[in-house]
């Protein structure tokens, strides 16, 4: 297929989004779970509360001290309410967290079905130019990140907002004196949060885009090691994936090790605080302001108060990382999907097959052109093979017959209508298509045939089988037609897999045939017995043959030969070679080599 498109990352798809607009957007999310939001908000408040009681009560106890004597009792009674106000605010908080998690695997799993059904939607465009590592990156690890965010930070924010409310309010009724010293602290503490979150948040964007790149490389790689076993360039591809990881390593070092600045230096100034609270606390008893118990209580109440913003400095790298997670999921979902069927679109039904390429002229960007000025016309039931050196244009072509692409000029009429003006599910359930990938699914080796027809019977699974001459290898399997097989199954050759495909393909009642070098994968013997097989099944429809092995189209009603996006020869097998042009060459060259071989 000729293109120029490149694969890149779906960090690259849209401009960066602000931090209020990815909130915005996660509340689509949250609002579903705004119930089990309003309960876990009502215990947070509850749960904290009863923890702001604890330094009062401390207070309370130390006062019941005296020089020279100690109220046991008293003691005692606050001692006791101490040890049940922990034990409540404990289970609160336990409480708390299930419901958290509870409302992030509630949010996880919406936001990873919606992301899903989206990829679904989107055109084959989107597929042909991101890595597949990278879009699994962020099915996966980023929606995981923002999930494990919901279940924890959020829970840890909202406590900190509280208890830093009821602790200056506490300490407002203790020694509003003694509030000066926060007065220089906690605005020096926010300005310098502040702007370390502008600063760590690319980083936290880099390294979910170098990780996503590391694993698209990995999934490549993975995909293609019997090639690049074969090809000794395991060493190569070592060393390649080392830059990589390197790259990626490098990333979430640098956000981690610029991340974790925050966190200390905000409790350096915590630590300031509390030093001064101490020291003026001291000159405010000793003038008679406040009893030793107040000084108490105000100094637990100052390290609940600061405690909760350096917790915040410290979570400052996890919510930076989540917010540039969110926003890698919120790009994905924010591309266009297939363009919608036109308005006026109507369904293809009762087709025959007619196609018609009429001046069609097609390029993957506005800046080149692939397929120039094609024209030709098949008739119903006809079989057309297209030939042609390696990037000429011909899986071009059948994308543009399948509408994975409109045409930039020109027009592809089937039956007379314009595809653009059908609906895409009618057109393409008027096609069959078999690739030269093939593709099974977790499953049962029926499961994988009737999937072209699910309603089909056995006998009909079992006749396709037949008719691609894979029923006894079938037969052989341990459960013969109900053996589980997988894509990458070693039980099963890629020549069986391929037979497997076309058996699926053979079940699939359509007007329309496309073989993309669909016998590739088997060998000359069972070719000629599919061959054979899919001529007597492609009577009545009209196909479309992509092959480089010329003996096996010799047969075709036409043959179009392309080159470099034209199609420059067009004509029977035997009139091609009496044209002794491009499609001559082409035989005699592949016929050459055989015979070569052959000696």
């Amino acid at each position: 297929m000729m293109n120029n498109r490149g694969r890149h990352s779906t960090a690259t798809a849209r401009p960066k989004a602000k931090a209020s607009q990815v909130l915005r957007r996660l509340w689509q999310y949250l609002r579903h779970e705004r119930w089990i939001i309003i309960t876990a908000s009502l215990l947070s408040v509850l749960g904290n509360l009863l923890g702001l009681l604890s330094p009062k009560l401390s207070g309370a106890a130390i006062d019941a001290i005296v020089p020279g004597a100690v109220d046991f009792p008293v003691v005692l009674r606050y001692v006791i309410w101490m040890i049940l106000v922990a034990l409540a605010s404990s289970l609160l908080s336990w409480v708390l967290s299930a419901m958290m998690i509870r409302m992030s695997r509630n949010v996880v799993k919406r936001m990873r079905g919606d992301l899903f059904n989206h990829l679904t939607r989107l055109p084959v465009s989107f597929f042909d130019t991101h890595q597949t590592g990278d879009v699994i990156s962020v099915l996966s690890y980023d929606v995981d990140t923002v999930g494990a965010s919901l279940s924890t930070d959020l829970t840890q924010i909202l406590a900190s907002l509280i208890t830093v409310v009821g602790s200056f309010a506490m300490m407002c009724t203790i020694s509003p004196v003694l509030l000066i010293i926060f007065a220089f602290t906690i605005p020096m503490s926010i300005l310098f949060t502040r702007y370390r979150s502008k600063v760590v948040r690319p980083l936290f964007r880099e390294r979910s885009k170098q990780l996503g790149m590391l694993n698209g490389f990995a999934e490549e790689a993975v995909s293609g090691m019997k090639t690049i076993a074969a090809y000794h360039q395991e060493e190569e591809f070592n060393r390649r994936f080392a830059h990589r990881n390197e790259s990626a390593i490098h990333a979430n070092w640098h956000a981690d090790h610029t991340a974790c600045v925050t966190g200390p230096t905000v409790n350096f100034i915590n630590n300031l605080s509390m030093a001064a609270v101490s020291i003026l606390g001291a000159l405010v008893y000793m003038a008679g302001g406040i009893s030793l118990g107040g000084v108490s209580s105000f100094v637990l109440y100052s390290r609940k108060f600061s405690g909760p913003i350096n917790e915040f400095a410290n979570i400052i790298s996890e919510l930076q990382s989540s917010l540039a997670a969110a926003e890698r999921v919120l790009t994905l979902l924010d591309l266009e999907p297939e363009p919608a069927d036109a308005p006026d679109a109507t369904a293809l039904t009762g087709c025959t097959g007619h196609v018609a390429f009429r001046d069609v002229s097609f390029g993957y960007t506005e800046d080149t052109t692939v397929l120039h000025h094609i024209d030709f016309e098949a008739r119903p039931g006809e079989v057309i093979a297209i030939v042609g050196e390696t990037g000429c244009g011909k899986t071009t072509l059948i994308n543009l017959l399948m509408r994975f692409y409109d045409v930039s000029s020109g027009a592809i009429l089937i039956d007379g209508h314009d595809v653009r003006s059908l609906r895409r599910d009618s057109l393409r359930s008027q096609f069959t298509m078999v690739l030269q990938d093939t593709w099974l699914f977790d499953g049962s080796v029926y499961d994988n045939i009737a999937y072209a027809r699910p309603t089909a019977s056995r006998e009909e699974v079992i006749a396709a089988a037949k008719a691609a001459h894979i029923h006894h290898m079938i037969e052989s399997l341990p459960n013969g037609y109900d053996t589980i097989v997988t894509d990458s199954g070693n039980s099963i050759s890629k020549g069986q897999k391929q037979l497997m495909t076309i058996a699926r393909a053979m079940l699939m009642d359509s007007s329309m045939l496309i073989l993309d070098e669909a016998t590739s994968n088997v060998d000359t013997q069972t070719e000629q017995l599919i061959q054979d097989a899919m001529l007597s099944l492609m009577q009545g429809r009209t196909c479309f043959v992509i092959a480089h092995r010329l003996s096996t189209i010799t047969g075709a009603d036409r043959i179009m030969v392309m080159d470099k996006g034209r199609l420059v020869e067009s004509g029977t097998h035997q009139e091609l070679l009496d044209k002794r042009g491009m499609y001559f060459e082409l035989y005699q060259a592949q016929f050459d080599h055989a015979d070569q071989r052959s000696e």
